[in-house]
């Protein structure tokens, strides 16, 4: 940190403006969690209202993950080089507009391109959130500081699904699914106005770089990968989509080559190429894609099973999700508790439990018949949302306790990059087996909640797969002692249901 900035280094030397700072920062943070768990339980609402096809739904979901995950490493080292508070303010105002924009989207064209800025700017934002909140507390009040963004997390994912429910129920001056995006805008002004009277001026490095041609190369490799996945069943998979993927891989080589050119000239990089030739990290990195890559996809069939198979409401179908967001709340309200005791452990028998947990919902979901009691999804879902707590209380730090304390805020970003490209992946790859399967259902002849359950209970194999191969490869991972190096706090766990 620039000498220009103070870092407080006990109780009496801290802004006493710090907790109501924390506040805000709290505010953007929730308003970023909730929307992202809110979407999932309007799917059908603006499926309908904008005519969207199967793709098209898919890309609402995906193209918010797949932005966010592109933003967040640069915008990170933005935050570095401009000041993080600046950043965040920009990154707030920014997300308020964007949310303005997807409210008032007038065609589903209009609305992914909205999410898109949406998650551009969440990336520009929520780096910035943790960074200013580890330089305005002293040492001993950061364990509790830290500790409210767990809950802050877990409240946001209790909170989505009913409140979308609600908002769309509500109908509110005829505006169907549209106010589950423009609700952000009185908070959003909020947060900006708050935060800059309240957030302390943290300085910028200007002679810190970013590294623009490896986020060119970056994000080249990761879209030509995931575009062909999200469009593929729709479009028959033509040949030129399996090139894209060829593409997609060619540049993803080119962007290690280019990372340790730049290692060599000891230039800034995007993904530290230290990193990148660390067995035990890329293992990190591979376990939380797989790991990422379950929930987003899971709770979209979810949603769309209930509401257009069962003719659930909104807000019936964001009640049944609710017992999984609980569960995650419950846990993290002790597992700070256990600080970087059973890391592996916790990762481990939280993949074993979301492994058991969705196994229970795949064998409801092929038992149903006419209708749907919604009380039988309480129980897999509860242990699923307890397993999700517990598993991703352990992910970051167990991947990262691996990695040098020098490279730990390069790690940490990327990790968090990784994770969202795995919630894009998952969509894409559980879309086209839902989507798939459901076209064959209706050209069957078979009645919608039938046509509906046969495509969601193969769709929700995906999951059971993905935390599985968690399961073996955790003991892969080597973690290292507390005392052989820090392990950075894990970020709030991001819950799409």
């Amino acid at each position: 940190m620039s000498s220009q900035f103070h870092v407080p280094q006990s109780k009496a030397d801290a802004d006493p403006r710090r907790w109501v700072a924390l506040a805000v920062l709290l505010l953007a943070s929730f308003m970023n969690l909730i929307d992202v768990t809110i979407v999932n339980v309007a799917l059908p609402s603006l499926q309908q209202n904008l005519g969207a096809d199967p793709t098209q739904i898919e890309w609402v979901i995906a193209a918010y993950v797949l932005a966010f995950a592109l933003g967040l490493l640069p915008f990170g080292r933005l935050g570095d080089i401009v000041g993080r508070t600046r950043m965040f303010l920009i990154g707030v105002t920014a997300f308020t507009l964007a949310s303005a924009f997807c409210g008032l989207a007038p065609s589903i064209e209009w609305l992914i391109f909205a999410r898109v800025l949406q998650g551009l700017a969440g990336a520009c934002m929520t780096p910035q959130v943790l960074a200013i909140a580890q330089v305005t507390f002293p040492p001993e009040e950061k364990g509790q500081a830290f500790s409210l963004f767990g809950l802050s997390s877990g409240l946001a994912a209790v909170a989505g699904p009913i409140v979308g429910g609600l908002l769309i129920g509500a109908n509110l001056f005829d505006l169907d699914w549209r106010p589950i995006f423009l609700v952000n805008i009185p908070f959003g002004i909020l947060a900006v106005v708050a935060g800059w009277y309240l957030i302390p001026r943290t300085p910028g490095h200007p002679t810190l770089k970013n590294d623009f041609v490896g986020i060119g190369l970056f994000g080249i490799a990761i879209v030509a990968m995931v575009l062909p996945l999200v469009e593929g069943h729709a479009l028959g998979w033509p040949t030129w989509l399996w090139g894209l993927m060829a593409v997609g891989l060619i540049f993803a080589g080119i962007f290690i080559i280019w990372e340790r050119h730049r290692a060599r000239l000891d230039q800034p990089q995007l993904l530290n190429f230290s990193l990148i030739s660390n067995p035990n990290y890329l293992l990190g990195l591979l376990i939380t894609t797989i790991f990422a890559s379950g929930v987003p996809a899971m709770f979209m069939v979810i949603s769309l099973l209930l509401q257009s198979g069962y003719n659930f409401t909104p807000l019936e179908s964001g009640l049944v999700n609710t017992p999984f967001s609980v569960g995650v709340l419950t846990v993290s309200l002790f597992i700070g508790r256990l600080g970087q005791r059973y890391l592996r452990t916790r990762l481990a028998l939280g993949a074993a439990l979301l492994v058991v947990g969705i196994t229970w919902l795949d064998f409801i979901i092929r038992g149903l018949g006419d209708s749907v009691d919604h009380w039988t999804f309480l129980p897999p879902l509860l242990l699923a949302g307890v397993g999700l707590g517990l598993g991703f209380s352990g992910l970051f730090q167990s991947v990262l306790a691996g990695v040098p304390p020098r490279d730990a805020g390069a790690g940490s970003g990327a990790l968090q990059a990784f994770q969202q490209v795995g919630g894009a992946v998952g969509v894409a790859l559980v879309g086209q087996i839902f989507f798939t399967q459901l076209a064959a259902g209706f050209a069957a002849g078979n009645a919608p909640h039938v046509a509906f359950a046969e495509a969601a209970a193969p769709a929700i194999v995906y999951q059971i797969i993905s935390f599985g191969l968690v399961v073996i490869l955790v003991p892969f991972l080597k973690i290292k002692r507390p005392e052989q190096g820090g392990v950075p706090a894990a970020p709030p766990v991001v819950v799409e249901a």
